[in-house]
């Protein structure tokens, strides 16, 4: 590890520690050329995979894309940010923890009704009314069966 004070290369360890949460390790540093001492930290780094569109192009995943669609569908909804956040997490490590290198938007799409499913059931057919192209009413009627009965009148 270089000195980011004097850039010599040797440095010594003082001291390690593992985070409060569990997830990166502290390190005390002492330079021992300078004498000067930092901290370090090292950290797990996962990559998101690439997302393969309808067209075929691929972009890299973006959080705050799935955080829109989420906000969109639930628009107007008695649904609390922090389901919301969990939503969004619970996807990311699906992807994560999938082991692929790159996923279609097919997949993230039925992710996130998966999600608006458990949390919403009017956020879920809204969006499963776009995502799924509805032709005819037949269609949407069958969305509707999904998440149960209609109430009678």
């Amino acid at each position: 590890m270089k000195c980011p004070f004097c850039q010599h290369e040797d440095t010594q360890v003082l001291d390690t520690r593992v985070s409060e949460e569990g997830d990166s390790i502290r390190r005390r540093r002492r330079c021992t050329k300078c004498d000067k001492r930092f901290t370090t930290y090292e950290r797990i780094e996962l990559s998101m995979p690439i997302i393969v569109k309808k067209n075929g192009s691929r972009t890299e995943f973006e959080s705050s894309k799935l955080r829109g669609s989420l906000m969109l569908a639930l628009r107007k909804r008695p649904v609390a940010a922090e389901a919301i956040d969990g939503a969004v997490a619970s996807i990311e490590e699906k992807l994560l923890t999938s082991g692929r290198r790159e996923v279609d938007t097919g997949y993230v799409g039925e992710l996130v009704m998966q999600e608006l499913k458990r949390l919403d059931k009017i956020a879920y057919i809204r969006f499963a009314s776009v995502y799924k192209n509805f032709e005819d009413l037949d269609e949407f009627q069958q969305a509707l069966a999904e998440v149960g009965h209609p109430r009678k009148q």
